[in-house]
């Protein structure tokens, strides 16, 4: 919640020099916040002689998307990245050594109206040899007004690829559609004729790369940029003199886990997962897992941020119900001062091989 009233000082006070539109702006974005990421946009009546309605569908495009970088650094995080590493990292495709498909369905802060839902199916197979990899990450997140949508298809090739070793690198190209919707906004005056009921959208290409390592199955690393060029969101031409839009931002990730055996069926799995974005807090997710006969994992994550002693700590539980179908659930307490409006966040994740592997692997769907 700082961080939105930070991005909301920022923006106002640099978008423009006319004091009626940085009040203008610094009302809607903090009614935003006070409103749960539900939009309830002011009369604009006292300003159409000011803005044109063209002027005005661009604050607001830009006033959405600026708070949607606030709550969600642009690219979505998921608790249970170790079972799922393609959407952050194109390296991992074809690294299961089977066909795999992955969902995820994450419903963060609940109880806060319009808070961020998310939705994410993956696909990654070998492709005509086991060195060649593909993938395919299908994903969805609505919040408040606004939805992305995500579509990436992922290539990667094994530099070493040594019967204890593996080195993939990987490439990604992504097509991303963000909407904003104007007719789900609540006017506090019903029937104020300057606001924009219709829909804005932004259409967006990318590219990304990654490296991915695996050793004798019980250590892998990663690290990659799913999104190496900074689009500009927004709709520049209507834009006011001297009005600065919001910019997609570049994420650097980095992955490392083992598998440690402790003897009677039990394995101790710990994994970091960090993220670096400019401008932005630097992330970290410290987890610990242990598996239990190879049918369940259990496992307790901290995620550095927030604006106290962190941003959540989570509890993970995931059953390999078959060898080749497993389901997973993350709960996350929040530790920052959201907290105080929320009954946390959960997420659900269901992952199936489509055929089984040739040979016996120690946790396949940690690491491979």
């Amino acid at each position: 919640m700082d961080r939105m009233a930070k991005t909301c000082l920022t923006v106002c006070t640099t978008i423009s020099s006319d004091p009626h539109l940085q009040s203008l702006c610094a009302r809607a974005l903090f009614k935003f916040t006070a409103n749960a990421a539900q939009v309830r946009l002011l009369p604009f009546s006292k300003y159409s002689k000011k803005l044109s309605m063209k002027k005005i569908a661009s604050i607001l495009f830009l006033l959405a998307a600026t708070t949607w970088c606030g709550f969600s650094q642009q690219q979505h995080h998921y608790t249970q990245f170790m079972f799922n590493k393609l959407p952050f990292n194109p390296a991992y495709a074809g690294a299961r050594r089977v066909p795999s498909v992955t969902a995820i369905y994450r419903n963060q802060w609940m109880g806060f109206e319009g808070a961020p839902q998310s939705f994410l199916a993956s696909f990654n197979t070998p492709f005509i040899t086991p060195r060649v990899g593909m993938g395919l990450v299908l994903s969805h997140v609505a919040l408040g007004l606004n939805r992305d949508l995500v579509a990436s298809l992922s290539y990667s090739y094994d530099l070493v690829s040594h019967d204890k070793l593996s080195l993939r690198a990987g490439l990604m190209g992504t097509f991303r559609s963000l909407t904003i919707d104007f007719t789900k906004a609540q006017p506090d005056e019903q029937f104020d004729q300057s606001l924009n009921t219709t829909r804005e959208n932004n259409f967006l290409m990318n590219v990304g790369a990654g490296l991915y390592l695996t050793y004798d199955n019980r250590f892998y690393a990663g690290f990659s940029a799913p999104r190496i060029y900074t689009n500009t969101l927004g709709i520049n031409e209507n834009l006011p003199q001297g009005f600065e839009t919001a910019r997609e931002s570049r994420h650097f990730y980095g992955m490392a886990g083992a598998v440690l055996p402790l003897g009677d069926g039990l394995n101790l799995m710990p994994a970091l997962f960090a993220k670096y974005v400019q401008n932005a807090p630097f992330d970290l997710d410290v987890n610990v897992n242990l598996e239990i006969n190879e049918k369940i994992t259990t496992g307790l994550s901290y995620r550095m941020g927030g604006d106290g002693a962190g941003e959540s700590v989570d509890l993970i539980l995931y059953w390999q119900a078959h060898q080749q179908f497993g389901i997973g659930v993350a709960y996350d307490f929040s530790l920052s001062r959201i907290r105080d409006y929320t009954a946390g966040s959960i997420e659900v994740l269901l992952q199936a091989d489509l055929r089984a592997g040739k040979r016996k692997m120690s946790n396949p769907r940690f690491f491979m």
